[in-house]
């Protein structure tokens, strides 16, 4: 239902409530001709390099590729940047997951996405997923923390 999450938690009422509308935690962008595009959810969003990163454009953007059947994108940690982009890929019927693959996606990233953008990382993996169907973000941003050696790092392709 409608603010489960906050019923009975006067705090996080007043903040969704502020002003007086409810604040959803969506993101939009208005283009120039009014038309309003979804961006994603604002506890979604994270900050890579000093930049606020959304992980629904990189996914799409992943997604125009023939070899991506899902994709789930989250920050990874990074010495340098504190947290780069890191995508969870599921790939579409013919493709192998391996370095080619991850090549290949990575050349995408670089092609279609400003450089502050670009996948940095690269996981081919099932998408964990709530009974809806929707990514549980949190399950990948926990198996992110932890590291994998099942990764595949861009700057081990340019």
């Amino acid at each position: 239902g409608l603010m489960t999450g906050y019923h009975g938690d006067p705090d996080r009422t007043a903040e969704a409530m502020a002003g007086g509308y409810y604040r959803t935690g969506d993101i939009g962008a208005r283009d120039a001709d009014g038309y309003i595009t979804y961006v994603g959810r604002a506890d979604d969003v994270f900050k890579a390099s000093d930049y606020k990163i959304s992980p629904f454009e990189l996914e799409s953007a992943l997604l125009e590729h023939e070899a991506v059947a899902e994709a789930a994108v989250v920050p990874a940690p990074d010495p340098l940047r504190l947290s780069v982009p890191k995508a969870y890929v599921v790939l579409a019927e013919g493709w192998e997951p391996g370095p080619d693959t991850a090549k290949v996606l990575f050349e995408h990233s670089r092609a279609v996405l400003a450089p502050y953008k670009r996948i940095r990382r690269l996981e081919f993996a099932d998408l964990p997923k709530t009974v809806s169907g929707k990514i549980r973000r949190i399950e990948l941003r926990e198996r992110t923390a932890l590291g994998s050696g099942a990764e595949f790092v861009e700057g081990d392709f340019t």
